[in-house]
Formats: C-alpha cells, structure tokens, sequence
C-alpha cells in the first residue's frame, strides 16, 4: 500500500545511501590525498624507468656480452611480458588484502633483481634478473591507478587520474637519458644500482606516508572472513586466480578501448624502441646519452598530454551529464581522447618515418623531435581518459581491469618491442610507421563506436559494471 510517507521515505534512503557513499571519499584530507598521490605516483614511475633507462645502454651492453642488439633487445620484450603477468597477480591480490601490502611485498622484488640485473656477467643471467626486478616493479602502475580511484570521485578522478599518469611518465621522458648517461660517462650498471635505490625509496615511502585505501566494501579479506565466522581474525592467507581478471576483457566496451590503447601504444614503441638503429643510424649518433635525450620530447608529451587528457575528460564528464539532466553516461568521457586518436598519434608517427627516410641532416632532426614530442601529447589524450574510463566502469575492480588492459598492452608490446626491428629491416622505416599510423586510426574507429554504442555494448555483457551509486 502507497502511503503519502513513502516518497519521504525513499528521499531518506537514498540521502543515506548518498552520505555513506560521500564518507568513503572524506577518509583522507585534501593535503593527505596529495601525499598519497605523491607516493603512488614515484611506485608508478618506476616500471617505466625499468624499461626506459634500459633501451639507450642496448648496444654497449650487446659489446659487453658479445651479442646483438635484437638479443639484448629481447631483454625488453622479457621484462615487458613479465610485467603484464604480474601486473594480474597484484591486481588481484590488491582487492582482496588491499593496496598497502602489495607494495610492500612487491618493491623489495625490484631492489634485489636490480642488484642482480647490476651483477649480470651474461646474457641468460641478465635476462633472469630483468624478469626478477619487471616482477618486482610491476605493481607499481595498475594498483595505483586503483588508490586514486578509492580516494577520488568520479567528477573529480579523471585530473587525478591524469595527475598521477604524467608524475608516471616523467620516467620515459627521464630514464632513457639517465640510462643514456649512466651507460655513456660510467657503465649501464650503475641505472641498475640507482633502480636499487629507487626501490629501497619507494618502499619506505609507503611505509611511512601511505594509509590503507581500498574501500571496505571492496576487501575482498574483509568478505572472506565473514563469510567463513571468522571475523575476530585479522589475516588469512586464500590462492586466488590471477588471471580472473582478463575475464574483464569479455566485456565489449572494455576489449574496444584496450584495443584502441594498444593500437595507439604501438606507436611509442615503434618510434622509441629502436631509436639506436633508426634516427641514431640516420644521423650518425652513436652517442648513448644524445640518444637517450631523443626521448625527452616524447616523455615532454607524455607529461603534458596526461593531465591534459585527464582535466579534459572530468569536463566533459560535467559537460554532458549537465546535458542529460544529470544522467550519467561512462562513455562520455571517452570524447576526450578524439583529438589524439584522430590526429595528433598517427599523423606524427606518419610523419616520423617519411622524415626519417627523406629529410637529411639538421633539420631531419629537428622535424623528428617535433613528432616525438607531439606523439607523447597524443598517446596520453588517449590512455588518461581511457584509464579513467576503466576506473569509472568498472570501479569496484578497477585493479583488476587495469591489470587486464594494461596486461593485453604489454603482451602485444612485448611482442612489437620484439619484431620492430626486424620488420624495419626488412620494409624499412617509412613503410613501418606507416603501418602503424594505419592501427592506430583502427584505434579511433574503435573509440568512436564506443561512444556512440557503449550502452548497447554493455548490455550484451554485464561484467559487473558501476552504477552512478557506486562509482
């Protein structure tokens, strides 16, 4: 029976519903969110200055051991692999233990792979230590991605989001030209001891200034222990399947952007991995630190674009529920990544290659820094609002399904850092970035129609997605 109360009564559950919803996001101060971001964010730079600092030091590390750079080279495509598998273990154990302890158990990993990495004597012992120390420092992206999703609102994540991706991605702008030094004035063993410290850093960092994140609601420990009458315990150790995760990637919405992130992703790789042998070839640069500071204007962009992308993306999320009254649409905040899906991504990897192979000398260089840096800017329009898109969707899992997404890009990078040169070799560069200037408009194509279809998309496969309640 309807009675004249029950209007007022569903007003008071749904404020209820509202204020516990807000408390999760008024844990922590603004000053403390910083911190926290602060922290995060040097956890999350440092598997990029794993890889980075590693690509300028290739040829003088091919000398060393007399080997090849495509050998040596697959030192990165090792560790890449690595990091996407592991990057599912912590993922899935961040959810159920939370965030803190897995960077506690994860970076004292990357210190002692970087030790052995430093004392590597040949090949096969430097390939194990690689893995050892991209096992060690993979926590650091996927899982902070997820503590700014646990302490931001979705108005406010994208910035966040975009924050936290451009203080990650100082490490390609940084690390190749510090590999490129440390490799150039001493010897690519002594990055490997500075990664030692870094990590030693990074886990008294989050000792110290880091809380407990993840919402109690989401603990999956929490659950486990309730469920089993054991709620006075405090600790249990459960096996949990890591690779649940990529069943995130059945969703429609999710698979297209992961796509479309990879496809755009490619295009870094294709540029960067193989620098040495491409522009360093064409120029004749044999220096390794000028060859590490090729990548500065590619981390510039990626610095620039990131927040860029991310502001940009919380706009158009306020924008367009203004629009709807209110309804919110997690699609919304893919329209954001248009400008540098369309243009900015595969026109300057397009133009990269007709450069390279045409324009000599000075202003070849000039020209190819030009793309680099608009390449960087490009990439990270894509991935910040596509990160953000993850979180928003999928916001109780958002470890999880980043680790999925960003797992599926790294095997596919491991696998282009891998067939890059040999493909430049044999089609040579302009041919090569063209090709991939042609995936990554399949990878506009794919977020177009995911914006235009994403509830339809949904609808075909509910994989747990947020509401506007619990997003």
């Amino acid at each position: 029976m309807t009675t004249e109360e029950s209007p007022l009564l569903a007003s008071e559950a749904e404020d209820a519903r509202q204020k516990a919803h807000d408390a999760l996001y008024n844990r922590f101060s603004r000053s403390k969110k910083r911190v926290i971001v602060a922290v995060v964010s040097w956890a999350g730079l440092l598997p990029l200055f794993v890889s980075g600092s590693f690509v300028p030091a290739i040829p003088q590390i091919a000398r060393e051991f007399h080997s090849t750079g495509p050998i040596i080279n697959l030192a990165v495509s090792l560790s890449i692999l690595t990091a996407a598998l592991a990057n599912l273990l912590w993922a899935r154990y961040s959810g159920f233990y939370g965030r803190r302890p897995i960077y506690l158990f994860s970076f004292p990993l990357l210190c002692i792979g970087s030790l052995g990495t430093a004392a590597a004597q040949d090949v096969p012992q430097l390939m194990i230590w690689r893995v050892v120390q991209a096992f060690g420092a993979s926590s650091g992206m996927s899982v902070g991605a997820a503590v700014i999703g646990d302490i931001y609102r979705l108005e406010e994540r994208g910035t966040a989001i975009g924050v936290f991706f451009a203080a990650c991605l100082l490490g390609p702008a940084l690390a190749p030209p510090a590999g490129g030094l440390a490799a150039y004035y001493a010897s690519w063993r002594v990055m490997q001891l500075a990664l030692f410290v870094a990590g030693l850093s990074a886990v008294l960092l989050v000792v110290f200034f880091l809380p407990e994140t993840v919402h109690p609601d989401v603990k999956g420990l929490t659950r486990y222990l309730r469920e089993k009458g054991n709620e006075n315990k405090k600790w249990a150790w459960v096996w949990l399947n890591p690779f649940s995760s990529l069943g995130l990637l059945r969703s429609p919405n999710v698979m297209a952007v992961t796509l479309a992130g990879t496809f755009v992703l490619i295009t870094d790789f294709v540029l960067l991995i193989p620098l040495a042998y491409t522009i360093g070839v064409r120029y004749d640069i044999k220096n390794e630190a000028l060859i590490g500071a090729f990548f500065l204007p590619a981390g510039l962009g990626n610095v620039i674009g990131a927040p860029l992308g991310g502001n940009l993306s919380d706009r158009v999320v306020a924008k367009w529920r203004a629009k709807r009254k209110g309804e919110w649409v997690p699609e919304d905040r893919l329209r954001a990544t248009t400008v540098g899906a369309l243009v900015l991504v595969p026109l300057s990897i397009f133009l990269s290659g007709l450069v390279t192979e045409f324009v000599e000398g000075t202003p070849g260089i000039v020209m190819n820094l030009v793309c680099l840096f608009f390449n960087g800017i490009g990439i990270d329009m894509v991935l910040s609002p596509s990160n953000a898109y993850y979180v928003d969707v999928l916001h109780k899992k958002s470890a999880e399904v980043m680790a999925a997404s960003s797992g599926f890009r790294a095997v596919v990078m491991a696998m282009t850092a891998a067939v890059v040169l040999p493909i430049i070799n044999a089609i040579g560069v302009a041919a090569t970035n063209a090709l991939s200037a042609g995936l990554a408009w399949l990878g506009f194509i794919l977020l177009w129609c995911t914006i235009r279809y994403g509830a339809q998309m949904r609808a075909w496969l509910d994989v747990g997605y947020s509401t506007i309640e619990d997003a």
